[in-house]
C-alpha cells in the first residue's frame, strides 16, 4: 500500500505530540472518575494465611502471567517512543506480565520506524499485543496490513482501538465508522491471532460488547472513562477554535470503568475481559479484578515512568505488585479467583 509521505510524516508528529502532551498538561478527566471510589474491601483482621502462599497469577489468551497486569497501549514510531518501548518490554518480560504497543499505522507509513514496535526480542517470553485503530479498516488497511504489523511484533493477539470521539476532534481525524462491525467480523475469521476490541479512555457497554462478540472478538479492554482524557488530548493540538471547544465540551465524557466491568460481566461471564481506563494503583487493580476483570491495564503511570528512567519501570511494576498482594493479604484470600468469589469487596451506599 502506498501512502503520501505527508500522510505518514503527520502521523509521526502526532506520535510525538502524544506523548509530550500527556506527561507536559493537565489531560486526565476531572468530573468523570473511573468509579472505583464507590468499592471497598472489607479488611479481614486475622487472615489466616501465610503471605508467601499467595499466588496473584492469571492466565490471559493462552498464557500465564506472574500478576494480573497489562502495561496499556501507549506509544511507538518516533525515537523517544522506541525507548520507552524498550524500557517497557524489558519489566514486562522481567515480571511476566502483558504488554501493548500503541497503534503501529505509523510503521505502514513509514516502515522505517518500525524498529521501535520491535520488541519481542527484549521480551521473547511475554505476552504481547499489537495496535491498529479500528477505522483504518475503512481506509484501505486490511488482513495484510494487520498480518504486517502482527509479525512485526511477533504478537500473540491484535488489539483494535476504538476511538470515535478522539478521531472526531483530532485535526485531520478519520471519521468513517460506517460498516466496521462487518470489517471486524471478516478479519477476526482469517487473522491468525485473536483480536481484542479495546476503546481509548471512553468505555465499552455491554451492548456494544455483545455486538462486538458475535463479530468475533475474543477478548475486550473496557477502557472507561477516568484517567487521560483523549478528547483534552486533542484540544491540545487543536488547529481550529470548534477543535479547542469540543476537547473542553466532551473533556469527560465516557462511561466509568467500573460500570463497564461490572456491565458487560452480567452479559457475558466468560468473556477475557480487561480493565483499564485510570487505573493508578494496585488497589485499583484488586477492584477492577473483583469486580470481574481477568487482567488490568495502566498507560499513564507506565509512561511517566519510562519517560523517567529504566529504574523507574521496574520500581513501579514491583509496588504495583506488592500492592495487589497486600490486599489479598489483608482480605484473606490466596488467590484471584478466591478475592473475585469472597464477597470481600462492597458498594458504598
Amino acid at each position: 500500500m502506498n501512502v503520501p509521505l505527508n500522510i505518514s510524516a503527520q502521523t509521526q508528529s502526532r506520535k510525538a505530540d502524544h506523548i509530550r502532551i500527556c506527561l507536559e498538561e493537565d489531560v486526565q478527566f476531572r468530573a468523570t472518575t473511573n468509579g472505583f471510589e464507590k468499592y471497598r474491601f472489607t479488611h479481614c483482621c486475622l487472615p489466616e494465611i501465610d503471605c508467601d502462599e499467595i499466588d496473584i497469577s492469571q492466565k490471559f489468551l493462552g498464557k500465564t502471567l506472574n500478576a494480573p497486569l497489562l502495561i496499556s497501549s501507549m506509544t511507538g514510531g518516533t525515537e523517544q517512543a522506541g525507548v520507552i518501548n524498550r524500557r517497557l518490554a524489558e519489566v514486562a518480560q522481567n515480571y511476566k506480565i502483558a504488554m501493548g504497543v500503541g497503534s503501529q499505522r505509523v510503521a505502514v507509513e513509514k516502515p522505517q520506524v518500525s524498529e521501535t514496535f520491535a520488541i519481542r526480542k527484549y521480551a521473547p517470553d511475554a505476552l504481547l499485543f499489537a495496535n491498529l485503530g479500528a477505522v483504518q479498516l475503512n481506509y484501505k488497511y486490511g488482513l495484510d496490513q494487520c498480518l504486517q504489523i502482527v509479525d512485526m511484533l511477533e504478537a500473540d493477539a491484535l488489539i483494535l482501538h476504538l476511538n470515535p470521539l478522539q478521531e472526531f476532534i483530532q485535526p485531520h481525524g478519520d471519521k468513517n465508522f460506517k460498516g466496521l462491525l462487518d470489517k471486524i467480523n471478516l478479519l477476526c475469521s482469517r487473522l491468525k491471532v485473536p483480536v481484542i476490541a479495546k476503546e481509548v479512555g471512553n468505555g465499552i457497554s455491554n451492548k456494544m460488547a455483545q455486538k462486538l462478540i458475535a463479530a468475533g472478538i475474543k477478548a475486550i479492554d473496557v477502557a472507561g472513562a477516568g484517567g487521560t482524557s483523549w478528547a483534552k488530548v486533542e484540544a491540545e493540538r487543536a488547529e481550529t477554535a470548534i477543535q479547542r471547544r469540543l476537547g473542553k465540551t466532551f473533556a469527560d465524557w465516557g462511561l466509568p470503568t467500573a460500570e463497564c466491568i461490572t456491565s458487560i460481566r452480567e452479559v457475558t461471564p466468560d468473556l477475557p475481559l480487561i480493565a483499564s481506563g485510570g487505573l493508578r494503583d494496585g488497589l485499583d487493580v484488586a477492584k477492577a479484578i473483583a469486580l470481574g476483570a481477568n487482567i488490568a491495564g495502566l498507560a499513564m503511570p507506565f509512561l511517566r515512568a519510562a519517560a523517567d528512567s529504566e529504574a523507574s519501570v521496574y520500581d513501579l511494576a514491583l509496588v504495583l505488585i506488592t500492592e495487589i498482594t497486600t490486599v489479598l493479604f489483608c482480605t484473606g484470600n490466596k488467590t484471584l479467583a478466591q478475592l473475585q468469589s469472597s464477597g470481600s469487596l462492597q458498594r458504598l451506599a
